[in-house]
């Protein structure tokens, strides 16, 4: 019977594997955010006027981005706990003999509908990303022919 709840408890595992991979992405994205957050935030007192603006403008992107990132991770931890969780009942009720199933089911069900929340977030944090690098309008000059 043990070998049979193994078998039960690889597709949360499965999933485990796949948050720790997204996890390491949204990682690498936060570092990439704060590194220019950083860089922005030595340039702001050095620049005035439209100059000025503009560097503002790229802090709000940037400070959203690091609250969604931040968000998608907390979701996606907490999805991973729920994982181990399910895992822990899964073994649990073969050790014990305990009806647990419909927690399991339960907890299972919770962990995948936070890894759908966190990766909408993810999905977004990538869309304000995309956005803020679209070059301004100003210097495509499409009014005039090249």
């Amino acid at each position: 019977m043990i070998a049979q709840t193994i078998q039960l408890a690889l597709a949360p595992v499965f999933m485990l594997v796949a948050i720790g991979n997204i996890l390491n992405l949204l990682t690498a994205r936060l570092s990439r955010v704060v590194d220019r957050a950083r860089a922005l935030q030595e340039k702001y007192a050095g620049t005035d006027g439209a100059e000025h603006d503009m560097v503002v403008l790229e802090i709000r992107t940037v400070d959203r981005r690091i609250r969604l990132i931040g968000q998608a991770m907390r979701l996606l931890v907490l999805s991973a706990l729920f994982i181990g969780t399910t895992v822990f009942l899964l073994f649990l009720e073969e050790l014990l003999g305990a009806e647990v199933r419909v927690i399991a089911a339960g907890t299972f069900i919770a962990a995948l509908s936070l890894l759908m929340v966190g990766l909408v977030l993810f999905l977004r944090e990538t869309q304000v990303a995309a956005a803020s690098l679209r070059i301004p309008r100003d210097y495509l000059e499409l009014d005039r022919q090249i």
